[in-house]
């Protein structure tokens, strides 16, 4: 396991920071050693404010930011509005992340600072254009650079009381809408809404996967059974969001299983 003090060696080279701040365990940890490292004035966590991005995951990144005593500010992209997005290709996520830094970009620029985004190892051997994006207008990696792992990470956060140490990853809301199904802002919404119920019902970690009329469930397989207990609820609940079917995966819970219907050779 890398040492954290590499990662905070990477950051006093790097100097003044831009975090791209979702709250999830990556880019929290992330920010939280930026600040500790270089202090709070150096330091800037930044949430990008868009339909993609569910309300709760907003809400906890102001508490986040809170709590440590981040710098932070919430930027509105429009990624929703560009037509190469809404097509929902397999370059989606390079749209997003360019939106992301058309507005960070000038921010960064005006204080002499660098976008760091919460990228690690693993995220390499995934299908990630937003990665090359970010790359492209000069974002930079640290957590790669200092070798982090997402072990790595839940591991240090646990070590350093982070409370994201084991929170689930969550995505933005445009992963659940399966390549060639057009993403609309009404499609985020009912996406949204499907998922809070189910938070709510003390289901933590899940996806809506959207086809249309029909909600894919995926939740870990150790929650299967409880789904089938609750069902008449959950069918409620997810019906209520919008959905005519609702439909539960066996297979379980598989982060970024869309990327199987993409020809990556």
């Amino acid at each position: 396991m890398p040492e954290l003090a590499l990662l905070r060696e990477r950051l006093l080279d790097i100097g003044d920071v831009i975090v791209a701040f979702s709250g999830g365990a990556d880019s929290a940890f992330l920010a939280w050693v930026a600040n500790d490292t270089l202090g709070a004035e150096r330091v800037l966590a930044a949430t990008a404010v868009s339909p993609s991005l569910a309300g709760d995951e907003l809400d906890d990144c102001r508490s986040l930011a809170e709590e440590w005593g981040l710098q932070f500010v919430e930027v509105s992209t429009d990624e929703a509005e560009n037509e190469a997005y809404q097509a929902n290709d397999g370059d989606r996520c390079y749209w997003c992340k360019s939106s992301l830094m058309d507005a960070l970009t000038p921010v960064a620029d005006a204080s002499g600072a660098v976008v760091a985004l919460g990228v690690n190892l693993d995220d390499l051997g995934d299908h990630r254009p937003g990665q090359r994006a970010a790359a492209e207008r000069g974002a930079v990696f640290p957590l790669v650079d200092a070798g982090f792992t997402k072990a790595d990470v839940r591991e240090w956060s646990q070590r350093l009381g982070l409370r994201t140490w084991d929170k689930p990853a969550a995505a933005c809301l445009a992963s659940r809408v399966p390549y060639g199904t057009t993403v609309t802002v009404a499609v985020l919404g009912r996406i949204e809404r499907a998922e809070r119920a189910l938070h709510a019902m003390g289901f933590r970690e899940l996806r809506v996967r959207h086809y249309e009329d029909t909600a894919r469930l995926e939740v870990p397989v150790d929650d299967l059974d409880r789904v089938l207990a609750s069902r008449r609820e959950v069918v409620a609940a997810v019906r209520a969001a919008g959905y005519a079917y609702v439909t539960l995966d066996l297979e379980g819970l598989r982060s970024g299983n869309l990327n199987a219907a993409l020809d990556l050779s």
